[in-house]
């Protein structure tokens, strides 16, 4: 018996102490990235450049443009500038969960709506 509670014990000790993921957001507010998602079946990729306050999005040939509020480094709202549909005037809420040197990976939602996603983007310059 006192053996199985030294094993529990070492393995506590080895994987309870483990750091928290890397949360380096602000290295991301700003730049130029990829995200990669299944619609439909099929992966798309959509390329966006971000500055402090406008987000610039090329998806399948079409640009859109949003403003960002930043509710603080890891987290920000999206904003469509000009909606052509009633699905576009919903913003967006944003959230950077982990980091790593050329990517990040967040969840998002649109605002009042529960269900949430799970994305990584990628720094490409």
């Amino acid at each position: 018996m006192a053996r199985f509670l030294l094993i529990g014990a070492v393995f506590i000790f080895l994987f309870g102490c483990q750091q928290p993921p890397q949360r380096n957001c602000s290295d991301f507010k700003t730049g130029d990235f990829s995200f990669t998602t299944v619609i439909d079946g099929e992966e798309k990729t959509t390329i966006f450049h971000r500055t402090e306050d406008i987000e610039i999005d090329y998806f399948e040939g079409k640009q859109d443009t949003s403003s960002i509020r930043w509710i603080n480094d890891c987290e920000y709202i999206l904003r469509n500038i000009n909606p052509k549909s009633m699905a576009e005037e919903k913003s967006i809420h944003i959230k950077i969960l982990t980091t790593s040197d050329s990517s990040y990976t967040f969840e998002y939602n649109a605002i009042g709506d529960k269900r949430k996603f799970k994305g990584t983007a990628f720094k490409t310059h």
